[in-house]
């Protein structure tokens, strides 16, 4: 279930990565964020709580956008914006 503030976000691929233990959400969106054109969104979905500190600091460490962060039930919504 999406938020309303989720839905305004155009979201170019989404991966689920729930029940993939770290570092695998963080490998997946490395793998997904090569093929995006810049500006493009990926949508990671990860359960692993590990995820919530990981990717944060990888986007910034990259220096991608981290568009938000949205808490689910049992998983966290991870979107991420291709700036370079």
């Amino acid at each position: 279930m999406s938020t309303p503030e989720q839905q305004k976000i155009e979201v170019t691929q989404e991966i689920d990565a729930r029940g993939s233990f770290c570092p695998g959400p963080l490998m997946e969106l490395i793998r997904g964020i090569k093929t995006l054109p810049v500006g493009g969104t990926i949508a990671v979905l990860s359960s692993d709580p590990g995820s919530v500190k990981d990717i944060p600091a990888w986007v910034e460490k990259a220096k991608h956008e981290l568009v938000g962060v949205f808490p689910q039930e049992g998983y966290t919504r991870f979107v991420v914006r291709k700036t370079h």
